[in-house]
């Protein structure tokens, strides 16, 4: 046997052993073994289906004033806490932060009436009320993330006095400024809702009565088609034999799979308001009759994006830099994508460090003047 035919023999029985390993190794799972969102923490408020969760201190408490972390109905926060070794949550948990989260729950056609009036001068107004409440405090540092990071900045302009600090992480303020930068593969999302009438929007969350999660999947998949193809194949091949590995990549699945529905006339807003009409840095979006002025936030603001997020161009985040009234405005721009912020080996040392950092400073000056 020639050489060439040794080395393919040998690595077909590579190949079959890892098969072999790999297939027990999935045979053996359950779903209740991959687990994310482990840190401990603590139900303290609840309405509806919103729940706000309190973090048991995993250090000795180093910022007098709490953070909330406010995620969006897109997608699920427990990517904030995706696994131990990459978790944003016990990153800041063990630099003294004390830390809430806001859970949106799972909304059902029940809720398809809900605006973003609702969500964000109606509950996240009740959970920074229960904050402060809890904490003895007047006002309440604010992390939001994604959508979630567009309900913070416009209840920080509406709401101003009930705000020590605010940190934005990959959170779109400009809708349009996708188009400045023009980088081929980002701003999909923005390109695909501008692509549609309004009727086009009425028409779909009419049919449905939310914005289905399973529709929004299909979406995202839809950006990078063939790495959504590949990766149940070629790419689980190759780590499909090391247990470690392959539980890394269960939990990002069990993440991406875990998608809710978004409240009928919450979408509607956010996509004829924001992704199309681009009222936000316009400062012509409105909320219970109060418009949303940007220089309305002159607390000290940290806005945190992804150097390459094809889903929020970095463009679409920096546009706040000029709109906003505060005077200790701060960029950090971090390698990486979309998700990458939150799980990237990088940003597990600069990421959680930096807003510790940010919220200390100015709850320092807090503290004083309280005293």
């Amino acid at each position: 046997m020639t050489q060439i035919g040794t080395n393919v023999l040998s690595d077909a029985a590579k190949m079959g052993a890892k098969m072999l390993t790999g297939g027990q190794l999935l045979h053996d799972l359950r779903d209740s073994d991959v687990q994310i969102a482990t840190t401990p923490k603590d139900l303290v408020w609840s309405q509806d289906k919103v729940s706000l969760f309190h973090y048991r201190p995993l250090a000795p408490q180093r910022v007098h004033v709490p953070l909330l972390i406010c995620y969006g109905l897109v997608g699920r926060w427990t990517m904030t806490d995706l696994q131990e070794d990459r978790s944003l949550v016990r990153n800041l948990l063990n630099l003294g932060l004390d830390l809430y989260v806001v859970d949106w729950g799972n909304p059902s056609r029940a809720d398809r009436y809900l605006t973003l009036d609702d969500y964000i001068l109606g509950y996240l107004s009740d959970c920074v009320a229960e904050i402060a409440r809890r904490a003895g405090v007047p006002k309440v540092n604010l992390m939001g993330v994604c959508e979630g990071g567009v309900f913070t900045t416009a209840f920080a302009a509406l709401e101003p006095e009930r705000v020590n600090t605010l940190c934005l992480t990959i959170t779109p303020i400009d809708f349009h400024a996708d188009t400045v930068e023009d980088r081929l593969g980002h701003g999909f999302i923005n390109i695909w809702t501008r692509s549609l009438s309004p009727e086009d929007v009425d028409r779909l969350i009419d049919a449905n009565g939310n914005l289905p999660g399973e529709f929004m999947a299909a979406i995202f998949n839809q950006m990078s088609p063939m790495r959504s193809l590949l990766k149940y194949n070629l790419d689980l091949l190759e780590f499909v034999d090391d247990e470690q590995r392959l539980m890394n990549w269960l939990r990002m699945e069990k993440w991406i799979a875990d998608r809710p529905d978004h409240p009928g006339e919450a979408a509607k807003q956010w996509m004829k308001d924001l992704y199309q009409q681009n009222k936000l840095v316009r400062n012509e979006w409105e909320l219970d009759g109060r418009r949303v002025d940007l220089g309305n936030i002159k607390m000290p603001v940290l806005n945190v994006y992804a150097k390459d997020d094809h889903i929020i161009p970095p463009a679409t985040s920096r546009a706040l830099g000029p709109k906003v009234g505060s005077a200790d405005y701060t960029e950090l721009a971090l390698a990486g994508g979309h998700i990458g912020v939150f799980v990237g080996n990088r940003s597990q040392t600069l990421f959680a460090p930096a807003v510790a950092s940010f919220v200390e400073k100015h709850d320092l000056a807090a503290a004083k003047s309280e005293g």
